[in-house]
């Protein structure tokens, strides 16, 4: 076939036959919405799924809330900054229980004992002092004590709202049936202005001292601590098992036997509006602020104490007021004596009020030993 090329005639008359042409303007471009749209777009969602998207975001923007809020609350600290302290009371030597009265009420922990006046435990050598030291012991004649061993409780006359206390302890009281303790409360107000367990323990006491408070509503411990202790529990409601506390459990030698063995030691408790706070210090290592009655102590210098109970969720001045400085030995009782700690835990025979009744020998060791009580507030 001959070729005419691209402008022959042959092939342009050919071209022009296949061209219809169209006159007038373009045809309109067709858009589907539906097939172009994401699912994510809520342009395209119905009003159900908006209505739910909008509480799920609500929820989620609470509940980060929520979280940054607690976070800032357990991540805050009260400002423990250091105080000036001088020294207001000194409880020591042969007229340290002159500054006390004797509890001879009912035991408000149920205990099997009898708390004896002053008269009664100076003739039956149950509190006696010397220049150097003062004791408080349970009875150890009575053989049939069936209605309750003989024991003693002082309050200090004295009542505190602040203040920085230290407790020389010489010897402290242990063995089955024993509920010691050296606390500080306003007892014609409990709970509401609350308890300050310095030193306490039950029966034989192998585990060490535990320290703990006793509140009103509104005082819970479960913020950023800085402590050497243990936390046993954090809300402070008196009412909250069975008045259980919120409790800090101390070293093995800290109470009973093991710290009669080391020669005793000094406790420090500090009540401030920052917050509560322990420290131990055993003979061997008791700072000199602390050893020399004439010094200043300064708890900033102290190091971690061993138990810390800030004011970040417990308001200290509303919830501690009018403290008494108080020392009992307890018998059996509602801590002591049931039967999941006095069996089980420590392994003592019978049953508590059994054994506290018939056994006098075995309150040998139920006595405290005080060096001294000092009572320091801080100035300006």
């Amino acid at each position: 076939m001959a070729y005419t090329g691209y402008g022959g005639a042959n092939r342009k008359g050919a071209f022009d036959d296949n061209i219809n042409l169209v006159s007038g303007p373009p045809p309109p471009y067709e858009y589907s919405t539906s097939a172009r749209r994401s699912r994510w777009d809520p342009r395209g969602w119905s009003r159900r799924s908006l209505i739910l998207s909008v509480v799920g975001i609500v929820i989620v923007l609470i509940i980060i809330i929520a979280v940054a809020t607690v976070e800032a609350r357990n991540g805050r600290y009260p400002d423990y900054s250091k105080l000036s302290y001088q020294l207001q009371e000194t409880y020591e030597g042969s007229t340290f229980f002159d500054n006390f009265n004797y509890f001879t009420g009912y035991d408000p922990s149920q205990g099997f004992v009898h708390y004896v006046d002053a008269d009664g435990s100076a003739q039956m050598n149950l509190t006696y002092a010397t220049s150097t030291s003062a004791t408080l012991r349970v009875d150890t004649s009575e053989t049939n004590a069936v209605t309750g061993r003989k024991s003693v409780r002082i309050e200090s006359k004295n009542q505190y709202n602040d203040g920085l206390f230290l407790f020389d302890i010489l010897h402290t009281p242990y063995g089955c049936a024993t509920w010691p303790s050296v606390w500080l409360a306003d007892p014609a107000n409990w709970p509401f202005h609350g308890e300050i367990d310095v030193v306490e323990a039950v029966n034989q006491a192998t585990t060490g001292n535990q320290m703990t408070l006793h509140t009103t509503a509104d005082c819970e411990m479960n913020v950023k601590r800085e402590m050497t202790g243990v936390v046993l529990s954090t809300d402070c409601l008196n009412s909250t098992d069975s008045n259980s506390g919120c409790g800090v459990q101390a070293p093995d030698n800290t109470y009973g036997q093991a710290l009669n063995a080391l020669g005793g030691g000094v406790y420090a408790m500090e009540l401030r509006d920052a917050g509560i706070r322990t420290w131990f210090f055993p003979r061997a290592s008791i700072p000199s602020d602390v050893s020399d009655s004439a010094a200043t102590p300064d708890p900033s210098t102290w190091g971690t104490a061993l138990a810390d109970f800030p004011s970040t969720s417990c308001d200290i001045g509303t919830h501690f007021a009018n403290q008494s400085i108080i020392a009992n030995i307890d018998i059996c009782g509602s801590w002591a004596g049931s039967t999941s700690v006095y069996n089980t835990e420590d392994q003592c025979p019978g049953s508590c009020t059994d054994f506290a009744a018939t056994n006098a020998t075995a309150f040998e060791e139920a006595f405290f030993e005080f060096a001294s009580f000092r009572v320091y507030q801080a100035s300006g």
